[in-house]
């Protein structure tokens, strides 16, 4: 039996890739800051909970994440840890670049210092890459052009992930994953606030629902979908970063009004642009290319934007009726 140690579990991408672990039979252990206070409310609603060993791990604290790794060897880690909200990181910078930076250094000198055969998968990100067009879309080669103290994190934890693959043949790779959603998203991201703000408007609970910039474009797939991928990644022989995406992107607005279309509502109604909710950068277009991913892994997105939108949808009517 293999053994899978998944940093940063709360999250919903830790959840989902803990249900897709042990369904290959594999031994989960989790890991999250504070574990004797999280209340793991993802890991509950799959019914899985009691099925992960659950630990304190202060991603920042180097004899802690060692301590772990010497009694547990992991044959994989999954690093989804660390703050994850571009907005939050304008203004937690600091909290920001530790948790990721430091937090993927301590992994990978835990790994090197053990000389552990361990995998370890490391969760990048589109924004790395900066501003995109359809005709010039972000590919594994693109240069990195980060605009915010989370893309500047995710590109310095990216370029560890290479040094140390190449200069200790440490098997680490990185998927850099492209917006991906689901009901379990945390309420501090703009899909998770209009489908809740919709469901609300549906329900004559809100009147309005206030965004940002809505001709930002992004590429959003399904999360349950995308942690297969980063399971692939660690299956291959030899380790490499990939582009995880759908290949399709919308806007904001687009998004919104599909949520509305649901209840056969018109979007222009209740949709509405507020100046406070801009960020200080922000990247107008993110297009994706993800045909490496396919042809190497075989692995392509199924769901598309109004599906994963329709799930979210359904989830939370679910939990306000």
């Amino acid at each position: 039996m293999k053994t899978a140690l998944i940093c940063g579990i709360s999250g919903q991408d830790g959840a989902y890739l803990s249900q897709l672990l042990l369904s290959k039979n594999y031994r989960v252990i989790g890991t999250s800051r504070y574990s004797d206070i999280s209340h793991f409310s993802h890991l509950h609603h799959l019914n899985i909970a009691n099925d992960i060993e659950l630990l304190s791990m202060a991603m920042n604290d180097f004899r802690n994440v060692l301590n772990i790794f010497n009694e547990f060897k992991p044959d994989e880690v999954y690093n989804l840890a660390g703050q994850s909200s571009v907005g939050l990181s304008f203004e937690q910078p600091v909290e920001t670049i530790e948790s990721i930076h430091i937090g993927t250094l301590n992994l990978l000198e835990a790994i090197r210092y053990l000389n552990l055969e361990t995998r370890l998968f490391n969760a990048g990100s589109s924004e790395c890459f900066g501003e995109s067009a359809e005709n010039d879309r972000i590919h594994e080669n693109s240069c990195f052009r980060p605009r915010s103290p989370y893309a500047v994190a995710k590109s310095s934890a990216h370029w560890l992930i290479n040094n140390y693959r190449e200069a200790y043949r440490i098997y680490a790779c990185t998927g850099h994953l492209f917006n991906h959603e689901s009901p379990f998203r945390g309420e501090r991201f703009v899909t998770k606030k209009i489908i809740s703000t919709v469901v609300n408007i549906a329900q004559k609970k809100e009147k309005k629902l206030l965004l940002g910039n809505v001709d930002i474009i992004r590429d959003w797939g399904w999360a349950p979908e995308y942690v297969e991928a980063m399971w692939l990644m660690l299956q291959q022989n030899q380790a490499d970063d990939f582009i995880i995406a759908t290949g399709k992107s919308i806007t904001l607005h687009e998004f919104a009004k599909i949520a509305f279309d649901y209840f056969s509502l018109d979007v222009d109604t209740y949709l509405e642009s507020n100046s406070k909710l801009l960020r200080p950068t922000e990247l107008l277009s993110s297009y994706a290319n993800p045909k490496k991913i396919e042809n190497i892994l075989g692995w392509k997105a199924n769901y598309s934007a109004k599906a994963m939108i329709k799930e979210m949808i359904s989830a939370t009517e679910k939990l306000t009726q």
